[in-house]
């Protein structure tokens, strides 16, 4: 009896990571699904001969038909029920916390996008953007996603080049506080990537892309043990919600 015909696994492959995706350029789904930049491109055109995939007018990225999308042919993938369970949990964590709650999903070598979020009633609250996108290496999310990584240092270097710190940080600073965070499960960022804005971040690699929970508050509101706690306690509730979503 034969074994799974390989060009039918890496098809369906791509379409669920298109299924969790706005829209990707052909080197990030090949890199995604560890493709050659050839084989991709042939299973791309294939699937948008058989209608499955569509690539945007006058761009160079590919997307999931809204036919598919619409039948809901392809199964929930472990990145869309941890986006779905993402927001009660965090809504309330906001609350409790008085923090601006992010979730940060990998769409690219050098970019994350804002997947979901939530913020506090307080009167004095930061809010996100929606779908908002910042380079891959930025803030408290940057540190923790290149902590969980294990990325080395050319790699942290250039995700470090693509950053505009609003408050001047040096790469031996930056590199430090990565490690930092590889060891205390948790990245903060007090005020270099967003000046007047602390943030703890949390990534984890155990769901394709990639994901990273930010919890951010106003620079100066809250102590070194508080923002410490904060990262500690934004740990745990990415590791409930990570295995939740199993």
């Amino acid at each position: 009896m034969t074994g799974p015909v390989r060009s039918v696994s890496q098809a369906f492959a791509i379409l669920r990571l298109l299924a969790d995706s706005r829209a990707l350029a052909l080197s990030d789904i090949a890199r995604l699904v560890e493709l050659s930049p050839s084989s991709c491109l042939n299973l791309l055109k294939t699937l948008i001969a058989e209608g499955a995939v569509e690539r945007e007018e006058g761009k160079k990225r590919y997307r999931l038909a809204p036919a598919w999308l619409s039948k809901g042919i392809l199964p929930e993938s472990r990145a869309m029920r941890l986006i779905g369970r993402a927001g009660a949990d965090m809504a309330h964590f906001a609350q409790s916390a008085e923090a601006a709650v992010g979730l940060w999903r990998i769409v690219s070598r050098d970019r994350m996008q804002l997947a979901a979020h939530a913020h506090s009633d307080a009167g004095m609250r930061l809010a996100l953007a929606d779908n908002q996108r910042q380079p891959l290496g930025a803030g408290a999310a940057g540190r923790a996603i290149a902590a969980a990584q294990a990325v080395d240092r050319a790699e942290l270097e250039r995700r470090f080049s693509q950053v505009r710190w609003q408050t001047a940080l040096a790469f031996t600073d930056y590199a430090r506080q990565v490690d930092e965070a590889a060891a205390r499960g948790f990245s903060l960022d007090r005020g270099y990537a967003h000046r007047g804005v602390s943030t703890a971040g949390v990534a984890t690699t155990e769901i394709a892309p990639g994901f990273c929970m930010t919890a951010s508050c106003v620079a100066g509101s809250r102590s070194d043990s508080e923002l410490e706690t904060l990262g500690s306690t934004l740990a745990g509730l990415c590791r409930e919600l990570v295995s939740h979503s199993a």
